[in-house]
């Protein structure tokens, strides 16, 4: 499909219909993203530091709760399953997916911390993150896959987030349970091993991450030419590998790759822009879109996002806005 007409169909309210009754099971490590805010005026005396006098703090949702958030923006609907600890960070990123709305399935760990990223930021510039985070346990690891055998039912695609926290251990077993209930498992991979995604649908890495795992590509064909080999290894339908300035490219298997130009306007903040590509693949697939069609919507949204401060979102409007200066 052609962008203008993509663009009019999105604006049709059969579509925005179509959005909004499409369910995604959301499954991976869930973070909070904590900004503080402030003013350097000063070297510290302590040490060849600079002082930030903050005065505001911020929270966002990360990882596979802001995956959650990117798809309830747009106006599907989102169920988040994660693991939290049992703390401040975990009662605060419970109490903001309440305020959003969006249905949660969380299972507490009383032996962790909620992986928590605080950032330190002076006009505009990140000075310092801090991350506080640890594996779960052997039981919440076991509670989260029951939980997952229960809310599978309701779920028209399944997203995995993977931040590399310990919270898709399981993987393996949530893919081939719904791929025996028919559903779409969508991917946003993690590490050098990709063995445990076996018989996905769909794998959303970078180019990096890409890179990692098939070695040092770069052109159009070689990239196509190691997403075929990796698709047919592991069995999967497509991998949307996404190039930074030079867009994303689409390879399914046995077909010619598809290309897309990047849709950013200016660059300010890439951080969570992954997670608003997987977002938009999987939700467009629950609401009936194919892979070339979905990538219209991911890759515009993107362009919304890393445009913003921080981790971001975008609206539908917003994204029909990006396809109109086009």
């Amino acid at each position: 499909m052609v962008l203008g007409e993509f663009k009019a169909m999105l604006k049709q309210a059969q579509w925005r219909k179509n959005l909004a009754n499409a369910r995604v099971l959301v499954v991976g490590d869930s973070m909070l993203d904590r900004y503080w805010l402030g003013d350097v005026n000063r070297i510290s005396p302590e040490a060849p530091v600079p002082v930030v006098s903050v005065n505001i703090i911020e929270q966002r949702l990360g990882g596979a709760a802001n995956v959650a958030l990117n798809i309830s923006r747009v106006g599907g609907q989102a169920q988040l399953l994660s693991i939290i600890g049992d703390d401040d960070a975990g009662s605060a990123l419970e109490a903001m997916l309440g305020e959003e709305k969006i249905e949660s399935c969380l299972q507490t760990d009383h032996g962790k911390p909620t992986t928590l990223k605080v950032r330190m930021v002076s006009r505009n510039q990140q000075l310092l993150r801090a991350d506080f985070e640890s594996e779960p346990s052997a039981e919440a690891l076991a509670a989260s896959y029951a939980a997952f055998e229960t809310v599978l039912e309701a779920a028209d695609v399944v997203l995995v987030s993977d931040y590399g926290k310990g919270g898709t251990r399981d993987i393996a077993k949530m893919i081939t349970l719904a791929k025996a209930k028919g559903k779409a498992v969508y991917i946003d991979p993690k590490g050098k091993d990709y063995s445990a995604y076996q018989g996905a649908s769909l794998m959303t890495p970078n180019l990096s991450e890409f890179q990692q795992v098939v070695g040092e590509v770069y052109e159009f064909e070689d990239i196509n030419t190691a997403a075929q080999s990796l698709m047919t290894e592991l069995d999967l339908s497509a991998c949307l590998i996404t190039l930074s300035e030079r867009g994303m490219l689409l390879c399914q298997r046995n077909a010619e790759p598809i290309h897309q130009a990047t849709r950013a306007r200016e660059v300010y903040d890439v951080t969570g822009a992954g997670d608003t590509v997987i977002a938009m693949m999987a939700l467009s697939k629950a609401a009936g879109f194919d892979d070339e069609d979905a990538m219209i919507l991911a890759n515009h949204a993107a362009g919304v996002v890393v445009s913003k401060m921080g981790t971001a979102t975008a609206d539908l409007d917003e994204i029909i806005a990006s396809m109109e200066r086009k």
